[in-house]
């Protein structure tokens, strides 16, 4: 199907019969590039996860929680490509995460597993990704308490039982586990987990908390926080795309019908926000006062990868419902504005991460306007969905 190629600095990008959008063929080439020269610089097991501000790269080891993205950014390359080279290095990556089957203390092995060896397995069909699949889910399931009706998050000891919105996301690796290895408790994990995030995370106009602290016992609540956002109260940018893009999730795995309204409420809520009006992009926190100015000085910074989270989840959800055209139309916007010069890096910069502008945690002064490896994840992710739809 390919009929011809292109080289860019001696990378083999494949081009369709029908070019796509200028704009996706432009960012597909840098994508070639970017990808094929960050896996020649890293080391397996030695992932990068963003920039520091005084230019190093900061590196995720095997317990860090986004190590898994990196090869699964290289999964997704080679989806959206077709470069062979890039799977070739997407299975070493993958593979040195061999050892994350054994962890045991983190909700976040769906984010380590799923996403590395979960996008291996689906590519090629290789069952040999299976046993840490498998370990994995085991591991991930055991956090689950059924008197509190969800899987624990964190271990940290000043928390009592506590659950973020983040979870959310790791309960596709359940929905998927429970049909792989057959054990439909997994399934049911995921939607009671679902369920009870639904009901206790969420504000009246369907923003979201970040964390709810429960008391493991009981089951009551103790605490609800907002531990990267503003306030307490604030909507924090990449916590209401989380939520969106697992409820999101949620019904297409289980057809739930309260999971796609909640869904679609929670993205009502985005996509009004009168802070998100200008190209789409969100600051940090929805809520912070400067959040709707764009470059000028003293503009709260962009978050790009809650950007690219809402735009995978807004695809996805324009597949599962009638009147989805205005989110795919949504999302379709954020893709061209993160694929435009001011977030899309040019070939060789940005220490070859794919986006710029993203902001890890703004109150610990923790990788802010720097380049994230689960932005990258989640922008490849959604521009593989996009093209997909766009046939």
């Amino acid at each position: 199907m390919l009929a011809t190629t292109l080289l860019l600095n001696s990378y083999a990008v494949p081009v369709q019969n029908d070019p796509p959008a200028s704009w996706l063929k432009k960012t597909t080439d840098v994508i070639t590039f970017q990808l094929n020269k960050a896996s020649q610089t890293y080391k397996p097991g030695q992932n990068p996860r963003s920039v520091n501000p005084n230019g190093t790269v900061r590196l995720a080891g095997l317990t860090d929680w986004t190590t898994g993205f990196f090869p699964g950014s290289l999964w997704y390359g080679y989806e959206l490509t077709g470069d062979e080279q890039l799977a070739a290095e997407a299975k070493k990556f993958t593979l040195a995460l061999d050892s994350i089957r054994n962890i045991t203390n983190t909700h976040d092995l769906g984010f380590m597993l799923y996403c590395s060896y979960g996008n291996a397995f689906r590519l090629t069909g290789d069952k040999s990704y299976l046993p840490v699949l498998a370990d994995g889910a085991k591991h991930l399931a055991a956090r689950f308490n059924p008197k509190v009706g969800v899987i624990r998050s964190w271990d940290f000891a000043w928390w009592h039982y506590p659950v973020i919105i983040d979870n959310m996301m790791n309960l596709e690796y359940l929905y998927w586990g429970a049909k792989t290895f057959n054990n439909p408790n997994y399934a049911t994990i995921a939607n009671t987990h679902a369920t009870t995030t639904m009901k206790n995370h969420y504000r009246k106009d369907f923003s979201s908390y970040h964390v709810v602290d429960y008391d493991a016992t009981t089951g009551k609540i103790i605490k609800k926080a907002t531990h990267q956002g503003l306030t307490d109260e604030s909507a924090w940018a990449r916590g209401q795309a989380w939520g969106l893009y697992g409820f999101t999730m949620c019904y297409k795995n289980s057809k739930n019908p309260a999971f796609l309204t909640q869904a679609e409420n929670i993205a009502k809520f985005i996509m009004n926000h009168p802070s998100l009006q200008k190209n789409k992009i969100p600051a940090w926190d929805l809520d912070v006062h400067n959040a709707d100015d764009l470059d000028t000085d003293g503009a709260a910074p962009r978050d790009a990868s809650a950007a690219a989270v809402i735009a995978s989840a807004l695809l996805d959800l324009s597949t599962q419902v009638k009147d989805g055209q205005k989110y795919f139309n949504y999302a379709e916007d954020i893709l061209k504005t993160l694929s435009s010069d001011a977030y899309l890096a040019k070939p060789g910069e940005n220490q070859y991460f794919l986006l710029k502008h993203s902001v890890g945690a703004f109150l610990y002064n923790s990788e802010i306007d720097t380049p994230l490896d689960y932005a990258d994840y989640y922008y490849l992710e959604a521009l593989n969905r996009y093209k997909k739809i766009k046939g």
